[in-house]
């Protein structure tokens, strides 16, 4: 088993209700989008560019999902990079709407999260494995790429590891 398939197999576990998985394709966006919002409102100039902590997150964040898998790797850089993106314009913005954004989006993710999680009728999987923080993003851009039929052979996989829902 790929350390790939081992991650998202142990998430799935936890995502088997299709009701849950579908808040955390809204739930999961807007904690990554308020992260790299509340992480870009400190910056400092390297060479003429605005390095934020949310920069630095993502650089690591793409090594880690690289490591992993190369396609999904790329996809998640992609994701990850649209939210610094975003997260750099509504820090510019006055301190009262990037804190009001930021801890709004952040807020109502988690909301939305525990929501599936009550239909799920079990707990997250942060609170065994602090490393699902890290693999639920990259298992909503799994599940969007198994939705458009995109590598069904990991999708095997991991319904093989996990079992069907």
């Amino acid at each position: 088993m790929t350390p790939l398939v081992k991650q998202l197999s142990k998430y799935a576990a936890y995502h088997r209700d299709q009701r849950n998985v579908a808040t955390h394709m809204v739930g999961i966006p807007l904690i990554v989008l308020a992260a790299a919002i509340l992480l870009s409102r400190a910056q400092w100039p390297v060479a003429g560019l605005a390095v934020t902590p949310a920069v630095i997150v993502w650089l690591f964040s793409a090594a880690f999902y690289l490591w992993l898998d190369l396609g999904f790797g790329a996809a998640m850089a992609i994701f990850y990079g649209l939210a610094v993106w975003l997260g750099f314009a509504v820090a510019a913005m006055p301190l009262k709407i990037w804190l009001a954004a930021g801890l709004g989006a952040f807020i109502a993710g988690w909301v939305i999260q525990f929501i599936g999680h009550h239909y799920e009728g079990r707990k997250p999987a942060f609170l065994d494995d602090l490393a699902s923080l890290a693999i639920g993003p990259l298992f909503i851009v799994a599940e969007a790429a198994f939705a458009l039929g995109l590598r069904r052979e990991t999708y095997r996989e991991i319904e093989s590891a996990v079992g069907a829902a």
